[in-house]
Parts: structure tokens; sequence; C-alpha cells
């Protein structure tokens, strides 16, 4: 069984971007982050009223990576280290060395290659560093972008799975994409 440990914090960097605890001094682009209905369009959780929502999802990230169930980094530019968006794993099955791949920016900071340069450098580090097998991303179907952005990073659709979560009211599909570690590649 695969053992993780993420204490002292891992901050990573890549060409642009640096990644680094959340801290709650990010308090205003976390709450611009799960406030806004745009970027939580395809997320099924509540939006944040305020910013005492966005300091307790930083508290509930803070305890989850002490807790070493899982991990996420404030995903940061390199010039300002100004937080534009967050990405981590989550959901680990470490009997089965795996992981699910979660990731969001702020809209300003769309089609600019940042959710590639992000993906590409956490699969790195899963890889290589905590030695997962496979990583999977878990979408929802109309959520074309995601679907585009991991198909270019070489993951494959897995599943499409019908109506298997309840939210707002109504079921929603989910789509299951992966990536195993011999088909990674850092080209």
């Amino acid at each position: 069984m695969l053992s993780l440990n993420f204490n002292p914090f891992p901050n990573l960097k890549s060409e642009r971007l640096i990644f680094r605890s959340i801290e709650e001094s990010d308090v205003n682009e976390v709450f611009l982050l799960r406030s806004n209905p745009e970027t939580m369009k395809y997320i099924p959780r509540p939006l944040a009223k305020n910013q005492n929502d966005a300091l307790e999802h930083i508290q509930m990230i803070r305890t989850t990576i002490q807790k070493n169930e899982g991990i996420n980094w404030a995903v940061c530019l390199k010039e300002k280290n100004s937080m534009i968006g967050v990405a981590g794993f989550y959901r680990l099955s470490l009997q089965n060395y795996r992981g699910e791949l979660g990731y969001m920016l702020l809209p300003e900071y769309h089609n600019q290659g940042f959710v590639t340069e992000t993906i590409r450098t956490l699969l790195e580090y899963a890889f290589h560093t905590l030695q997962f097998h496979s990583i999977e991303a878990i979408i929802d179907p109309e959520n074309l972008a995601s679907e585009r952005v991991l198909q270019k990073n070489g993951f494959t659709k897995e599943a499409h799975i019908k109506e298997n979560e309840f939210w707002d009211g109504r079921f929603l599909d989910t789509v299951i994409y992966s990536l195993l570690k011999r088909n990674f590649s850092t080209k």
C-alpha cells in the first residue's frame, strides 16, 4: 500500500508557476473561485456566500493535508506569487496507488496554457515522487474545456456514468478520465 506524508509541504514549480500551500491570506482568491457561478458551473458544490465560507474551505484543505488524505496547492504566477487557482489530488485510494486530480483557475487565466502546465507539474510529482500508478479525473460531460485539456495531457476516457450524482434537485452524469504512469509523457 502507498504511504504518503505531506509534511513538510511539497512546494513545486514549473516554467511560469509556483505551487505552494493555500494560506488564510488567499481568502479573497478562494472566495472569487468558489463564489463564481461560471467557475463552479461543473462542480456540484455550494457556492461560497462570503469570506467565512472561503476560510472554512481553506481550513478543510489544510486539515486534509495534515491528515495526509489529499493535497491541494495554490497555483501562483511566479513573478507575483499571487494565487490564480487551486489544484490537487483528492479521494486517494492508497491501496490502489490511485488519486483523483482536480483543478480550477480564475476565469481571467483561462486559455493561456496554465491548466496544462499545472496538470503536467502535478502529474510529474504524483507519478515520480508519490509513486502513484494511475490518476483519474472525474468531470461533468458538458465540461468540454476540461475534457480537451485532459486528452491533451494523455488521459483517456474510461467511463460515462449515467445519473450517479444528485445535486441541486437533479441527477447528474459523470465522466471518468484516467492516465497510467506508464503512459505519462512530459513532452
